[in-house]
């Protein structure tokens, strides 16, 4: 009887053992055909499948190709075609993460088992391509549990994976898609990032480094563990040299190699034209405005903004087109390519220039206001209008703002303003730590000169600088575009040229003497001119713009109505508001760079202006051409008219107040411009042009209250002119870029500048 109790027990455990397994194994199928179905978990659409969402940045390239940088909200992914790959990229990784890559189908049976065999020690037993569909489609896990629920889900998209690509693609989507840290996702970044390389041009230590750092890229960073790093790479090494990718020795001497990083920060704050790239980011994303979000002191911003959106294909390109699936582009997640017009060469020629200038003046605004109680201020300012000015600036900072939400009273805001704490203040020798009161860091920024650059192309309208100030990090206010000052003396080319239009010449005289003008409510209007020579004699036409006369101005624009000017100036395109009143020829308008710089192409280029064009095309992230753009023109002036204002304007650059630019600078080319100052030189600017090149500067500081004290350091021809020439220099330095110092104006043998007066 025992003997059989025996034998029944064994019987039954032997049933229940394989009837157990065979549960398990029908419960794994079923499982399995239920995820592969969609009725447990989550499974991605076929279409996704066949079709992964990767969201890419969109990247920024000048003309000459050189990449500008990035859009992107968290993932700075930049995509990247297998052919773009190292060999040693496509080794290490298959040496290191799945050996059987090439045999398996998405999920590897033995690395499986083994892994389930020994609990792990061995490795997790996923394959690459069960790795990409956790980046793709598995959500972060809370605990082991959640895990453990997740990883059928991959094995079953993994073989779908497998169904739909093939080796190299799925290879190729698992390194663009992971994150290597330091906002480098996707190989491409990594590569940029780490190492300032591309991933074709990966050396095989840098390769395996990168490859090293997928099993953990917190664990294994380079940045903040170089030794841990470096002994992983050497494991990565270790596999490609044991599976025959590399020879013994070749491995020992790679191994020998010190971590070698050429590191570099992702931040669209830094790199070159952060100015320009955060315009265009504005532009591309823009809205169609609608009226009731503009307050009424700001209905001319709606109306510009209306302008741009129905007549600009560029401006709020994002919202004005659709994605085949009826979506609207989104310029951060799309991997959009912008090609730009920005030459990058001409780009960074304008940038050091302004470097170079503005820590000099930068040094004698210091000189000039040292001690000074009012400083940065001017000296007529009392002391009321400088507390009213501090206090308007308090109330625009971020501080301010979030106390406010926060509940605090008007005292309390005022008291913490000014309390000291430590705090991190620009300066151009870097980043200073230093304790001091908000509200004196507030004045301290604003002891910081400001200034606006743009250089454009006179016939494509191709723009090829631009700068919005001294430092984007620190003053992100943009000087070329949204900033708009005073422009003074360069106001006084449109009042000449309507002088020339309307059949006078060069040559004509007037008399250098104070005039009164009546303005239409019969005010008295009478202009100085504190530095003018030659007072009571009878000058030219050419003489009054080579010195900048106020009085030849004023006499000029006694000839002629207000309102002919502004609608000359409409017709130059400037934009903002524009009084029509007599003192309108000495320059109280405000007006951008852009514009002023926009104007002036219509000197070279025959009377016809070129708006100014930023982007030639843009394409989607397989390479289809989205939009291309071309510049819109309009016929402004006679060509005989441009003839005699280029004679002008080439006078002030040789004879006038613009003559620095040979005395100084040594600059011979052929070229023409203006200066231009406004009262107290609260702005300083100079626009000039060549024949295949038009550029202009603006420099002052951000209140209008903030300038130099003395004239000789504060006017247009000492503040912006020299901009102008230091750029200019290095662009004739540069003979791959073709502009020729001995290039000459077009015109004609048969136009005569004194014709009009023999």
């Amino acid at each position: 009887m025992k003997k059989q109790s025996k034998w029944s027990f064994e019987k039954k455990f032997f049933v229940w053992s394989w009837g157990l397994f065979a549960a398990g194994c029908l419960f794994l199928v079923l499982l399995f055909w239920c995820i592969s179905e969609g009725k447990v978990g989550y499974l991605p659409p076929l279409e996704e499948l066949q079709n992964p969402k990767n969201k890419y940045a969109s990247e920024v390239f000048t003309s000459d190709l050189v990449s500008l940088g990035r859009y992107y909200r968290k993932e700075n992914r930049i995509g990247v075609e297998y052919k773009d790959l190292s060999p040693y990229l496509v080794d290490a990784l298959v040496s290191t993460e799945d050996v059987r890559f090439y045999e398996h189908t998405g999920v590897d049976s033995k690395s499986l088992f083994r892994a389930i065999v020994l609990l792990g020690r061995s490795g997790g037993g996923s394959t690459l391509t069960q790795q990409l569909a956790k980046q793709l489609w598995s959500p972060r896990a809370n605990n082991i549990f959640e895990r453990a629920m997740q990883k059928p889900i991959e094995w079953v998209i993994a073989t779908k994976l497998e169904r739909f690509y093939s080796k190299d693609e799925i290879l190729l989507m698992y390194l663009n898609q992971f994150d290597f840290l330091y906002n480098a996702v996707g190989i491409k970044s990594a590569a940029h990032v780490y190492f300032s390389t591309t991933p074709a041009d990966l050396k095989v230590e840098e390769a395996a480094t990168l490859i090293g750092m997928c099993k953990n890229p917190a664990l294994y960073n380079p940045i903040r563990h170089p030794e841990r790093t470096t002994n992983r790479r050497n494991t990565v090494l270790n596999q490609m040299c044991k599976y025959g990718y590399l020879t013994e020795n070749e491995c020992d001497s790679l191994k020998a190699l010190p971590l070698t990083l050429h590191y570099r920060s992702v931040d669209h704050k830094q790199g070159s034209a952060p100015y320009f790239r955060e315009y265009l980011r504005l532009v591309l994303t823009a809205k169609e405005p609608v009226e009731s979000n503009y307050s009424e002191w700001n209905k001319q911003q709606y109306h510009l903004d209306k302008e741009q959106w129905d007549n600009n294909p560029l401006y709020g390109f994002c919202n004005k087109n659709r994605k085949p699936d009826g979506s609207n582009y989104d310029l951060y997640h799309d991997g959009l390519r912008i090609y730009t017009t920005i030459d990058s060469r001409m780009q960074r020629y304008a940038e050091e220039a302004v470097s170079e200038h503005m820590e000099e003046m930068q040094k004698k605004f210091f000189k000039e206001k040292k001690k000074k109680s009012y400083a940065p201020f001017s000296r007529d300012l009392k002391p009321a209008e400088i507390e009213a000015i501090m206090k308007r600036s308090m109330k625009q900072c971020e501080r301010y703002r979030l106390m406010k939400k926060a509940g605090y009273s008007e005292a309390e805001i005022t008291e913490a303003f000014n309390t000291p704490v430590e705090m991190r203040i620009f300066s151009y020798n870097g980043m200073i730590d230093t304790t001091m009161t908000p509200m004196d860091s507030i004045r301290w920024q604003k002891y910081f000169l400001r200034c606006g650059f743009l250089s454009m192309d006179p016939h494509s309208g191709h723009v090829k600088a631009y700068i919005g100030g001294p430092n984007f990090a620190n003053f992100q206010y943009d000087m070329a575009t949204m900033g708009r000052r005073q422009i003074g003396s360069t106001v006084k080319p449109y009042l000449y040229t309507l002088a020339m239009d309307e059949g006078m010449w060069p040559c004509d005289k007037a008399v250098n003497d104070q005039i009164t003008l009546y303005d239409a409510n019969g005010n008295e209007w009478t202009p100085r001119d504190e530095h003018a020579s030659n007072r009571g004699d009878t000058v030219t036409l050419q003489w009054g713009l080579e010195k900048s006369s106020n009085w030849i101005s004023a006499y000029l624009m006694s000839l002629f109505t207000p309102e002919q000017l502004v609608r000359l100036m409409k017709s130059f395109g400037i934009k903002g508001q524009l009084d029509p009143v007599v003192s309108l020829c000495l320059g109280p308008c405000e007006v951008s760079v852009e514009e002023m710089v926009d104007a002036y192409t219509t000197f070279p280029n025959k009377g016809i202006r070129v708006e100014p064009l930023y982007v030639t095309r843009i394409e989607d992230n397989n390479g289809n051409v989205l939009g291309t753009f071309s510049p819109r023109t309009h016929e402004v002036l006679s060509e005989k008219t441009t003839y005699k204002m280029i004679h002008m304007l080439r006078s002030v650059c040789d004879h006038g107040t613009g003559v620095r630019l040979r005395f100084k600078y040594g600059v011979r080319a052929p070229m023409g411009g203006k200066t231009g100052t406004t009262q107290n030189n609260s702005d300083g600017w100079f626009v000039g042009f060549t024949p295949s090149l038009v550029s202009g500067c603006w420099v002052g500081g951000e209140d209008r209250a903030i300038h130099f004290d003395s004239m000789a350091d504060g006017q247009g021809a000492s503040s912006a002119l020299p901009i102008f020439a230091l750029y200019m220099q290095k662009i004739y330095a540069d003979e791959e870029l073709g502009y020729a110092e001995n290039e000459q104006f077009d015109i004609p043998d048969w136009f005569d500048p004194y014709a009009g007066c023999r």
